[in-house]
């Protein structure tokens, strides 16, 4: 890891701040002083510290919340209305990657780690979604290859990457795959259509699915952590 970032992500400064405390000559790795920035640093086994006083790097914590309806998806609300981290009484700092409607139940993933977060954001990865609408009619085949095919939102082409029915004899239980993460998008898709989206729900994010009941939470497992983060990041 860079230095740089080493010493931002221990929650003490800015990366930009961290750059001109490097040249300035206050940053030491092992007891030398280091003014390169392109200097990387292990953080399980470097000493870092400025001033003399060691740096000591902050920890990581991932979270999967099956969010129940009735919560917003921010971390502070002018309105007072409950929000996602009012479900986890966690000592740190956290934050969601995304956000869920409201009404919205599911697959929300939390932490404190912006650069995971903006790593499975970022629509150039093409993170899958995956939700269960339940609409006030039946979905018509022709309009479920239109979304599939594309249609405009926004002034752009949009769509969605599979849709198929959850109960083969029910067809206003759909399940729909998408990589967008435009706000309200599943609900605006349909309503183009005419279609009402009377609720949904988000069963998986990045493959990660709710594997616990409504309204609980957890940590992620290693192993569901490591799949979504490279190792050679």
């Amino acid at each position: 890891m860079r230095l740089n970032k080493f010493i931002s992500e221990s929650g003490i400064t800015s990366r930009r701040k961290a750059e001109e405390l490097i040249l300035q000559g206050r940053v030491t790795v092992n007891n030398k002083t280091v003014i390169k920035l392109a200097f990387d640093v292990n953080p399980e086994s470097d000493v870092v510290a400025l001033d003399g006083e060691r740096i000591k790097p902050k920890k990581k914590h991932y979270f999967l919340l099956n969010k129940p309806s009735g919560y917003i998806s921010t971390t502070v609300d002018e309105r007072n209305r409950k929000t996602v981290l009012d479900l986890i009484p966690f000592r740190e700092k956290l934050f969601p990657v995304g956000r869920l409607d409201a009404d919205t139940t599911g697959v929300l993933l939390l932490t404190n780690d912006g650069d995971f977060a903006n790593r499975l954001l970022h629509p150039k990865n093409k993170i899958i979604r995956v939700y269960v609408a339940k609409l006030d009619k039946e979905l018509d085949e022709k309009d479920a290859e239109r979304l599939t095919k594309g249609i405009l939102l926004d002034k752009r082409k949009s769509e969605f990457e599979k849709v198929y029915f959850e109960k083969p004899k029910d067809r206003t239980h759909i399940t729909v795959e998408c990589v967008e993460g435009r706000n309200h998008f599943v609900k605006r898709m349909f309503s183009l259509l005419g279609y009402e989206v009377k609720k949904l729900h988000r069963k998986s994010f990045a493959g990660i699915e709710a594997d616990i009941p409504i309204g609980s939470y957890r940590e992620l497992k290693f192993s569901e952590i490591k799949k979504l983060i490279p190792q050679n990041d």
